[in-house]
């Protein structure tokens, strides 16, 4: 596998049109769209700021992920997602390497493939997604704000 790039990072948000109001207000960015999944049960405003985006995620659901991990640890940095050559084969190799995966599959979405890797406490105890493909911002999941 190799790793090309940060992809995006992202931050679990209670409130994300408060949240796009503050990023609006302090640094005079507006989010470049919108989207949601209703598998991942977030509601999501991404901003594309050269190659790596930053994503403001909010929970759709009180069982979401994002929602889980606010009750636990508070708003605050999430994941970072980082774009590899072959997601499949990074999960093997990641695997073969005796990490502990959230997926064996790539999952799928807005185009692109992603897995999620358990936050293991050498990397500062982040969650780790990898990613391959291109993000589709005409993909169904896309909405208007």
């Amino acid at each position: 596998m190799k790793v090309e790039r940060i992809d995006h990072i992202c931050f679990a948000v209670r409130d994300l049109r408060q949240a796009v109001r503050v990023y609006q207000e302090t640094l005079g960015i507006r989010p470049d769209l919108y989207y949601e999944s209703g598998v991942e049960k977030i509601k999501v405003a991404r901003y594309l700021l050269g190659e790596t985006a930053l994503e403001l995620m909010e929970s759709t659901s009180p069982e979401g992920e994002v929602a889980k991990f606010i009750r636990k640890r508070g708003e605050g940095f999430y994941l970072i997602s980082y774009k590899v050559d072959d997601v499949e084969r990074g999960l093997k190799e990641l695997e073969k390497k005796g990490k502990r995966l959230i997926d064996r599959e790539p999952r799928q979405m807005t185009g692109i493939r992603y897995a999620f890797l358990e936050p293991p406490q050498r990397m500062l105890g982040s969650l780790i997604e990898i990613t391959d493909g291109e993000f589709d911002p005409n993909a169904d999941e896309i909405v208007e704000e």
